[in-house]
């Protein structure tokens, strides 16, 4: 091996050992100034203008993924309990046939929601999405975001850098574990930057929430 070649071997080693340090101190920062807004019991909670459902599949026939099924059951109980007072679920709706908060909101209502108390964002196309249109287009200003103990330190985090006064529920256990490790990452640099994202017509979280409504 040549001279060169051993000075690019070692050169690529080092940026993919700064890279791997990289990753895990993003993740150590996350974790860390979000950790005491992570709560898993509702008593924990302060009370909340609105619970936001963050979006996760849905199956073709409608029905809602076990992973999204939890997350509105939880939202749900938060709201019988006077924790928050309403929901705003987020979600994927970019293409026809697939609605993420029109089959969420559904489930909301059919476990008793009152339908001025359940809003639909259908621009929710990411983490990031969610938060800075709950903040720009509804106007949220506190909030608790209901999501996996995986996902809730971004969700927090991204919550706080749109500008909102938020706090995550624990909805139960998630896996995927790796791939959060470099979401939280891309959420980091959201979070510093605080990028654009689709706008729309104001629509008050505090008034009633068929407005919102597609259909």
């Amino acid at each position: 091996m040549s001279p060169w070649s051993r000075r690019l071997l070692t050169a690529g080693g080092v940026a993919v050992v700064l890279g791997v340090v990289a990753v895990v101190a993003i993740n150590v920062v996350v974790v860390q100034r979000t950790q005491a807004a992570v709560v898993g019991e509702p008593g924990e909670l302060v009370r909340a203008q609105v619970a936001i459902v963050p979006g996760s599949l849905v199956r073709e026939d409608g029905s809602l993924g076990d992973v999204v099924a939890e997350r509105v059951a939880a939202a749900v109980a938060l709201h019988e309990a006077g924790v928050v007072d309403a929901l705003l679920v987020s979600g994927d709706n970019g293409t026809a046939g697939y609605d993420e908060p029109g089959a969420m909101r559904d489930a909301a209502l059919a476990a008793g929601v009152p339908p001025q108390d359940v809003f639909t964002d259908y621009a929710g196309f990411s983490t990031w999405h969610t938060m800075r249109r709950a903040a720009d287009v509804f106007g949220v200003r506190s909030a608790v975001v209901v999501t996996q103990d995986t996902y809730a330190p971004r969700a927090v985090d991204l919550g706080r850098a749109a500008g909102i006064d938020t706090q995550a529920y624990d909805a139960g256990p998630a896996g995927r574990g790796a791939r959060e490790v470099l979401a939280r990452v891309r959420g980091f640099v959201e979070a510093a930057v605080t990028p654009e994202v689709t706008g729309g017509e104001p629509i008050a979280i505090t008034g009633d929430g068929r407005e919102s409504w597609a259909d």
